[in-house]
């Protein structure tokens, strides 16, 4: 076929008819927290409303149902469309005033359980990866190698992949119903989804890395979650890494190609309430561990650091605040070391109860063992509170004003808690040359990159 060129004058591009319009995946988005991936994922559709991105938000819930959120105001108010008319109907899903109860109305009140049937999909997965395999055979036959095995890596009966199985199933209707330019998947929970969707419509995929299980297990973790990020990573179009040291990761561990892959760094969501409403919990030095309770988090370093800590200033108090499979085990570890009230637990925390206990602390620390990211530490500097984090983390690939050590480096993290504690001048000092940083870090500019991402593809 010969391209038909023009003379004199350059050609000129159709005008889109409207803006350009994503179907998100995600598995949290607020009021759906879990971890850092929700409040992520809203500083990135606000700002990139504000550039004009339209968005159609799919995440977990009961009801069929998406969020076709158009301006900035919409990140927060969470405008609901179903798929089945006729459910809105039955629900009375008209007659709810507050969002709340919205929310509980389409499933999305209790962010453990999205789904209510406890069903294993395995059968209709195998079915129905079968079925578009063989009906798409001939698009993108350079990846039937990914699609081959992919509904096996969903097989088993655990809570979280019979959730995952009944996201991908729903995808196809999404996909079908839904008028978009591009996809978005965020993390292997939705992978299958975004790659259902790029089958169906043959619309770019994007895949969002903001964790690999190398870095949630320490180690190899479930073969089944790294083969679906895998296909995932494989099968799309770019791949977004949230750091420097993700990006190596991906390309050493998983062979993805380097030349679809763009990091974008992740940012905070500056509010003007951040410095308000100070109050503290007690009168010495507070240091706050806030986050999942697993090993990637690096709990047990913090534990050993306050028990040495606690030796030289008993006045300090530590401070565990979220939840995970390690929280029993350092409960009981801080018992037999007969730390008590000075080594306390906060339990998982809403998003004010967060607000406030980062307010009334005076030291985060992050000892991570493995962290892609890490968004804790920048709402801690937003709130003057001064960070010591793993040299092992993405964040501190883009913060200058917090101190930096080695996952392992025990003495050195004791050494400079003990610092910031009889030298409080200092504390404060790095913790309001943090709050300045952070507020220069901006979600505008990770959403340039990532609207810049979309549209390299969309052309």
């Amino acid at each position: 076929m010969t391209k038909k060129t023009t003379t004199g004058t350059q050609a000129k591009k159709p005008e889109r008819a409207r803006p350009m319009r994503v179907l998100w995946f995600t598995w949290e988005f607020p009021p759906l927290i879990a971890g850092g991936l929700s409040m992520a994922c809203y500083g990135m559709v606000k700002a990139l409303l504000k550039q004009g991105v339209e968005i159609d938000l799919v995440i977990p819930t009961r009801e069929e149902v998406y969020f076709p959120l158009r301006t900035p105001e919409d990140a927060d108010t969470l405008p609901v469309e179903w798929l089945d008319e006729d459910r809105r109907d039955e629900a009375d899903f008209d007659e709810l005033t507050t969002i709340d109860e919205r929310m509980d109305a389409i499933g999305v009140s209790d962010p453990g359980d999205p789904y209510d049937d406890g069903q294993d999909n395995t059968e209709a997965m195998q079915y129905y990866i079968a079925h578009i395999t063989r009906d798409f055979a001939d698009y993108a036959n350079d990846f039937e190698d990914v699609w081959e095995n992919l509904s096996t890596y969903l097989e088993g009966d655990e809570e979280i992949f019979r959730k995952v199985q009944q996201y991908t199933l729903r995808a196809e209707r999404f996909a079908e119903k839904l008028n978009y330019d591009a996809i978005h998947a965020h993390d292997w929970l939705c992978y299958t989804a975004g790659m259902i969707a790029k089958k169906m419509s043959g619309k770019p995929l994007v895949t969002h890395i903001h964790a690999t299980e190398f870095d949630r297990a320490g180690g190899a973790g479930n073969e089944r979650v790294h083969r679906i990020e895998f296909a995932g990573m494989t099968y799309a179009d770019t791949v977004l890494a949230v750091s420097r040291y993700t990006a190596e990761m991906i390309i050493s561990r998983y062979r993805v190609d380097t030349g679809k892959i763009r990091i974008v760094h992740n940012a905070f969501f500056i509010t003007d309430e951040l410095k308000n409403n100070v109050r503290r919990i007690f009168d010495g030095t507070t240091i706050l561990f806030l986050g999942r309770i697993t090993l990637q988090k690096g709990p047990e370093y913090f534990l050993e650091v306050a028990r040495r800590v606690l030796r030289k200033h008993p006045e300090a108090r530590f401070i565990v605040a979220g939840s995970g499979d390690m929280a029993r085990k350092i409960t009981h570890q801080s018992a037999r070391m007969g730390l008590r009230n000075r080594f306390l637990f906060a339990g998982f925390l809403n998003r004010l109860e967060v607000e406030h206990i980062v307010k009334a602390s005076d030291i985060y620390m992050l000892p991570s063992i493995s962290e892609p990211f890490g968004i804790a530490p920048l709402e801690a500097m937003a709130y003057g509170v001064t960070a010591v984090i793993s040299k092992q983390s993405g964040v501190s690939e883009v913060v200058t004003n917090a101190y930096k050590l080695d996952f392992w480096d025990i003495g050195g993290m004791v050494h400079t808690i003990n610092r910031l504690i009889e030298n409080p001048e200092e504390c404060r000092e790095m913790g309001r040359k943090g709050m300045e940083e952070v507020h220069t870090i901006q979600w505008y500019d990770a959403s340039t990159k990532i609207r810049e991402a979309y549209e390299e593809l969309v052309g």
